[in-house]
This record gives structure tokens, sequence and C-alpha cells, in this order.
């Protein structure tokens, strides 16, 4: 059995060993078992992967450069804003959006088509970019799918080439479940960056009763993989009056969202 002080030495041990960083979003020094460039190089890795096994991209290009415009928004005031951001609509009907690390964010159809404003649309990929920047999502792959796995999906040549270890291990990526704890920082840090990127804050609050509605009845991979924390909708209201009440004249864009995504997909 180990006594304080050994666990005190193990833990500055590792530390040392592997790498303890400051996450951005909270300023707490945390244990990162992954470096930033296995980050960029799992994303870069897997992102092809995951297009290929939810429908692959929607097949319009303005739309596509839309989405990309707003989230660039958001990467441009993030704490990370020297990272290279893709930000990618899916053609899959789940009500989802998830990210790889290193700065690979999806959104699928089926959640765009839930939506009805840019703000909203910048509230989901703020939170998204808060999971990146913060490496929630590298921190849910070490402890869900194995930092071994992780390490060989990153390093051998092997596991490149077996079609069967890729898909499998994306299906795991595509299901990792973040804390609540993770949660409730992505909801409050993508306030901040949505408003820092000229949005309306009441965006986040919005999108977060529509897929407490949608889930009515039915899962939704999003709250799914997301758990919503407790009064989710209560305490983003609370933030918004507490902290961004002079922020809610900014941007909404109903009318571009609707001609740019809506209208787009209803014609394709």
């Amino acid at each position: 059995m180990f006594g304080k002080l050994e666990l005190l030495i193990l833990g500055i041990a590792l530390c040392l060993c592997v790498g303890c960083e400051t996450n951005p979003i909270t300023g707490r020094e945390e244990l990162m078992l992954v470096s930033e460039n296995q980050d960029f190089e799992l994303g870069r890795k897997y992102a092809p992967e995951i297009e290929k096994q939810m429908g692959g991209k929607i097949e319009n290009e303005d739309l596509q450069s839309y989405i990309d415009s707003i989230g660039q928004k958001i990467a441009r005031v993030s704490h990370r804003s020297d990272w290279e951001y893709h930000y990618t609509a899916l053609n899959d009907d789940t009500v989802n959006a998830f990210a790889l690390p290193g700065g690979y964010i999806f959104v699928t159809k089926g959640m765009l088509v839930h939506l009805e404003t840019e703000a909203q649309l910048a509230a989901v990929l703020a939170h998204e970019t808060v999971h990146v920047v913060a490496r929630d999502t590298s921190n849910a792959m070490s402890n869900q799918i194995g930092m071994s796995i992780l390490l060989a999906a990153v390093t051998s040549e092997e596991t490149s080439k077996s079609v069967m270890t890729a898909a499998n291990l994306t299906k795991q990526i595509i299901g990792l479940r973040y804390s609540r704890k993770d949660e409730r920082e992505a909801d409050i840090g993508g306030l901040g960056y949505m408003v820092a990127a000229g949005y309306n804050p009441n965006g986040m609050v919005e999108t977060m009763q529509i897929l407490e509605e949608q889930q009515k009845g039915k899962s939704i991979e999003f709250l799914s993989s997301h758990p919503s924390p407790e009064n989710r909708v209560e305490y983003l209201g609370q933030e918004v009056r507490m902290n961004y009440f002079n922020s809610t004249n900014l941007r909404v864009g109903e009318e571009d969202y609707r001609r740019a995504v809506l209208d787009q997909l209803k014609r394709d």
C-alpha cells in the first residue's frame, strides 16, 4: 500500500514523465497522457474514417463554406487560435455534433435541420471547440479506449493498414462520453467564445432547449454522448443574465441560416 508521501511522489513523477498542462478553459493543471502533436495526428488520421462512417460530407460547397466560416470565427477567438481547425457538416440524420482531437469538428445534417439561427449553430460549434481546446476528447479517448490502443493507432503502420481496426476504433471515438463537469465547462466556455465571435449568447440557451425538446420520447445522440448537467437551460440562462446581459443585441442570423442551410438541405 502507498502512503500519502509515496502517492504524492508518484503523482509528481507522473507529471514529470508524461506531462501536466494548464487547461486554458479552467486554469487548472491537468495530467495529459497524449501530446499535442499526437492530438493533431489522431485528428488527421481518423477524420476521413469519421466522414466515411457518418455518410460522408454534405455535397454542397456553399453550405460547407458557410459552416466553416462560422467555425473559424469561433476558432479565432479561442485560447488555441494558432491551431488549424476544420468544421464539417456530415450527411447523417442523427442529431449530433462531436470533435476529434487536433481541431476536427463535425455537425450532422440531423442537427442542422433542427437549428433555426446562425447563433444557435455558433453555439454548437463553440461548445465542440471548447472540448478540443480543453483536450477533453483526448482525455476521453485515453480513459475510454486506452492509451496503448491510441498510441498504436498513431504510430503503428500495421494499425493504419487495418481497415477493420480503424473502423472499430472510429466507432468507439464516435461513442465517446464526456463527464458532466466537462459538459458544463464546454457550455460556459462556449458562451464566452460565441459572444467574443459576435453572436447572441441566447443562441446557446435556445439550442439546449431545442435538443431537450427533441429528446422527449426518443434518444438524441448529442445528449447521449454529451450528458446534460442538471438544470442546463436554467444555469445557461442565468449565466447569460449575469455575465452577458449587454450582449443580447449581437448577431442572431435567422434569415442567413435559413438561406444558407435549411433551404439548401431542402433543395438537396
